[in-house]
């Protein structure tokens, strides 16, 4: 797999950086009080910065110790013009609520307040007044609660100490939602062909994705891609083949021709997502009579795989939402790939779950496989596709359904995925079991609100997804029964 001729189509793209602000303050009036107050609460500001940054792919934007409204209102205006995805708050000690108030209203961003006292607990015996100022970072929050509360900003704290990987987990989780939120403001949807007939939960108002997620829908035509694949050389197919040979167990099933015209649709979708810099990508056509345009739809499953595994989630049957929430996911690093129910086992008490078309390589429990099928069930055309089962272990459904008024949902399950018997039908499959009769999961997820798509990522990820919920001030619905 190291020496292919065509290094695109397998590496990651690079997503943006998130990007904190943090400000730490104090109450000038302690500096001539006690002179070492201050050089003790800048050490640790010292701390904070340096262990945001260690977070992973972190820019943090770091305006310094305020003393006063004044610098307040300094850091403020750096802040605002930094456009950062989390503003992190700092409380060293004391200080008044007017000088972060005015931060968390201009900066236009999710706002974390952070209490981290230097230790575990004071040394009772030997503090003065000036040692004990030092962990009164828990005075203030109250505080800043009640005004933010009374400002209209949200927001959200963390307290703990500058040592506690408890705490630092639950800062972590939320620079990673502020990463996702920053994202998805920021992101490029393809929708490219037309929506599969009759599938109305799959519907999706384009004006409701940028106005209650951020970014922006690219609406495309399968013409788009058809002109691109039309441009793709015999070299580049035969690269783009010794590629997936490289990533996939290729099953005897392949026809040659059909392998053939899928690595030049691959080719021609890394194209396509590079010209409209996409970051996702749902599609469906499905044409007649082997015309070129079913044969593009048709030809798709190994260039979305391959495009998903890097970074570019796609989804078939015109799931926007789905490609959306396969985003969510990859961007948790969890995966992410596209499923719906299959079957249930209630000998095993699993639900069996997959789907056809593109699929994450990055959670396979083994090396995958591309089948041939002469038949895409429900679908026009023939062609390979993916198969492989998700590794064992917890994994987490998500899905961005819809409420009657238009608001979005995040509906998220947990449970594992469990070895045994699964089908050999180019699909990708998992066995889950969610600790309850698999008849009741399915009620309840079905009740939910949920598409009849979503996201299957590995690891429990209900918390994660419930802090980019709270960010985006979307509704977050966990189906949570007998756990």
């Amino acid at each position: 797999m190291t020496s292919v001729a065509e290094p695109t189509a397998l590496t990651r793209v690079t997503p943006r950086r998130t990007r904190v602000g943090l400000v730490s303050g104090g109450l000038g009036a302690y500096w001539p009080q006690f002179p070492d107050l201050l050089p003790t609460l800048q050490r640790s500001a010292t701390r904070v910065a340096d262990r945001l940054r260690a977070l992973g792919d972190v820019e943090v934007v770091d305006v310094g110790f305020i003393s006063d409204e004044r610098e307040g209102a300094e850091a403020a205006e750096r802040l605002r013009l930094a456009g950062c995805d989390l503003i992190v708050g700092f409380l060293t000690t004391y200080l008044t609520s007017s000088m972060l108030v005015p931060i968390a209203q201009r900066a236009d961003a999710p706002v974390l307040l952070i209490n981290l006292q230097p230790t575990e607990s004071m040394d009772h015996a030997t503090f003065d007044t000036g040692a004990w100022l030092a962990y009164c970072g828990a005075c203030p929050l109250p505080e800043m609660a009640n005004a933010f509360t009374r400002a209209g900003v949200a927001f959200r704290s963390v307290s703990g100490h500058l040592a506690d990987e408890r705490a630092w987990r639950r800062i972590a989780r939320w620079v990673s939602a502020a990463g996702v939120r920053g994202g998805l403001r920021n992101a490029r949807h393809g929708l490219m062909g037309h929506l599969y007939p009759g599938m109305l939960d799959v519907a999706t108002d384009l004006t409701s994705v940028p106005t209650q997620l951020g970014g922006h829908v690219e609406v495309l035509e399968l013409d788009d891609l058809r002109v691109r694949v039309e441009q793709v050389s015999d070299a580049e197919v035969t690269e783009r083949m010794a590629v997936a040979r490289g990533v996939f167990t290729v099953d005897d099933s392949v026809e040659h021709d059909d392998f053939e015209w899928g690595a030049k649709v691959s080719v021609g979708l890394d194209r396509l997502v590079e010209d409209f810099a996409l970051d996702s990508l749902a599609y469906y056509h499905r044409g007649l009579n082997g015309e070129q345009h079913e044969r593009l739809g048709a030809g798709m499953i190994l260039g979305a795989s391959l495009l998903t595994a890097r970074g570019v989630p796609a989804a078939g049957e015109y799931e926007l939402r789905n490609s959306i929430a396969m985003l969510v996911m990859d961007r948790l690093g969890a995966g992410g790939s596209f499923t719906e129910l299959q079957a249930l086992n209630f000998v095993d008490g699993v639900v069996e779950m997959g789907h056809d078309g593109p699929a994450h390589l990055a959670i396979s429990s083994g090396r995958p496989l591309l089948r041939g099928l002469g038949v895409y069930h429900g679908k026009r055309g023939w062609g390979v596709s993916v198969e492989f089962d998700v590794r064992p272990g917890p994994v987490t459904t998500f899905g961005l359904g819809q409420r009657p008024d238009g608001r979005f949902v995040m509906v998220v399950a947990e449970g594992e995925v469990v070895p045994g018997p699964l089908l050999r039908i180019g699909n990708t499959t998992s066995r889950v079991d969610f600790g309850v009769d698999p008849g009741e999961w399915t009620d309840a997820w079905s009740a939910s609100g949920v598409n009849h798509h979503w996201a299957l990522g590995t690891g429990h990820r209900a918390e994660e997804l419930r802090a980019v919920a709270e960010l985006l001030d979307v509704e977050f619905a966990e189906v949570r029964l007998g756990r």
